[in-house]
């Protein structure tokens, strides 16, 4: 299984001059996601995606030996699209911008491999709130109200492109996986977590 971290998007709505996934939580956002990764031992490589919007991110992530996929930097979908075609076995999908993150999660969530060609991960938009936490895209899925969490177990041999899966979903409420870092207020709440 690989592990692939999208870290190639501009963090626009966070309206900062640096680029959002080095900003620290004890250490930049993006090395918490590499290291419980890494520290699961669930892959046989760990990559990233990373673009033009994201130069110092990509530095610091070959500086700790991490592969990069430089896409272009044309949105979430299309820059997954293209990685997900270099590889031929299961892939672990994770958002960059998980500080939470660690090795237990992603050994529950890897171990959840299965015939099925997307699973998505997704938390309930009551559990988000309960953190306080404000969902920015939602989905209904077993009459609740869910948000995306960025975490998905795709089987790339089986795809040839994103237009065609079929995504199914798996609702995980932990806060690990349920914490994003999208906006300022984000960032604020991140220290009461």
């Amino acid at each position: 299984m690989i592990g692939l971290v999208m870290a190639g998007g501009k963090g626009g709505r966070m309206n900062l001059s640096e680029e959002k996934l080095l900003l620290k939580y004890k250490k930049p956002v993006v090395l918490h996601v590499v290291d419980a990764l890494k520290n699961s031992e669930c892959f046989s490589q760990i990559v990233a995606a990373t673009s033009q919007n994201s130069p110092k991110t990509k530095k610091l992530l070959e500086e700790n030996g991490i592969k990069v996929f430089e896409t272009l930097g044309n949105g979430y979908v299309k820059d997954l699209n293209a990685v997900l075609r270099s590889f031929d076995d299961y892939v672990l999908v994770v958002s960059g911008d998980l500080p939470l993150l660690d090795e237990q999660i992603i050994k529950q969530i890897a171990s959840q491999k299965s015939d099925n060609v997307w699973l998505s991960f997704l938390v309930t938009k009551e559990f988000l709130e309960s953190y306080n936490i404000k969902p920015q895209y939602t989905t209904r899925f077993e009459e609740k109200e869910c948000a995306f969490t960025g975490i998905s177990l795709v089987n790339a041999k089986k795809i040839s492109s994103l237009d065609s899966v079929k995504e199914n979903y798996v609702i995980l409420d932990d806060k690990r996986i349920a914490f994003n870092l999208n906006t300022k207020e984000d960032l604020a709440l991140l220290s009461s977590l």
